[in-house]
């Protein structure tokens, strides 16, 4: 059996790097593009959106529906790639850490 105070000791300094590792990810953006590169948008990894940029060839007063969705695609892709980003840095902090089973991190 390990000592349960040696495991709260690891626990807490996950803790301070999973803090400290979230607070870096939101200020690092990442970047999607949809249309074929017509509308792109960049987030952090924490989901804030930064920025929207939209190639004017795109905009269609006819066709408002297909910008709109190119709009959506783009911002739901950067805001996926942030995640999965900071969800491959968590699982970084985590690995070698060797918890119970069925103990689920982050809290």
């Amino acid at each position: 059996m390990s000592n349960p105070m040696k495991m709260m000791k690891q626990v807490q300094e996950m803790q301070a790097k999973m803090e400290k590792m979230q607070a870096e990810l939101a200020q690092e953006t990442v970047a999607f593009s949809a249309g074929g590169g017509m509308i792109s948008a960049t987030a952090t990894c924490d989901g804030t959106l930064k920025a929207i940029k939209i190639d004017p060839k795109v905009v269609d007063p006819e066709d408002v529906e297909m910008l709109e969705d190119l709009v959506v695609a783009a911002v739901d892709g950067a805001i996926q790639a942030g995640r999965d980003k900071m969800g491959t840095e968590m699982a970084k902090v985590t690995e070698g850490l060797k918890l119970p089973g069925g103990m689920n991190l982050p809290f």
